[in-house]
């Protein structure tokens, strides 16, 4: 099972113990609160199956990013520098989120691309690191 996970410590706004993990790899008891990231559903990925929590597909890439970047690992740097402005402008949104994430232990960001480094979830938590880091 793909899994990255961070120890977000103590403190601020984020639970203490994030992660991500794509959406098919499975739900286990360790995922805590599963939070779909995508804009749209995991193709094949029934709602039963996915034991979805929260899908926040507001603060996904845009359609437009997210067809600009086409899973290219040589786009990976803009896109993410793309992403975190995009979610500069969705700060309600965001904000709405860090207070839902506050509430859980641990967080499971889930995401459906094949690609385990280069994904929106691997950028919406490096945003969220950063953010908190600032």
């Amino acid at each position: 099972m793909a899994r990255s996970a961070v120890d977000a410590g103590h403190g601020g706004a984020l639970p203490p113990r994030l992660a991500i993990k794509r959406v098919y790899d499975g739900a286990d008891a360790s995922d805590g609160f599963r939070v779909l990231v995508d804009r749209l559903w995991p193709r094949g990925m029934g709602r039963n199956k996915a034991h979805i929590d929260l899908w926040v597909k507001d603060l996904a890439p845009s359609d437009a990013l997210r067809h600009w970047f086409d899973h290219d690992p040589a786009k990976w740097p803009e896109f993410a520098q793309r992403y975190a402005a995009e979610l500069q402008v969705n700060a309600d949104a965001l904000g709405a989120f860090e207070a839902e994430l506050a509430k859980h232990e641990r967080v499971t960001l889930l995401y459906a691309a094949r690609d385990e480094q280069h994904n929106n979830a691997a950028a919406l938590l490096a945003y969220l690191l950063h953010k908190r880091s600032a």
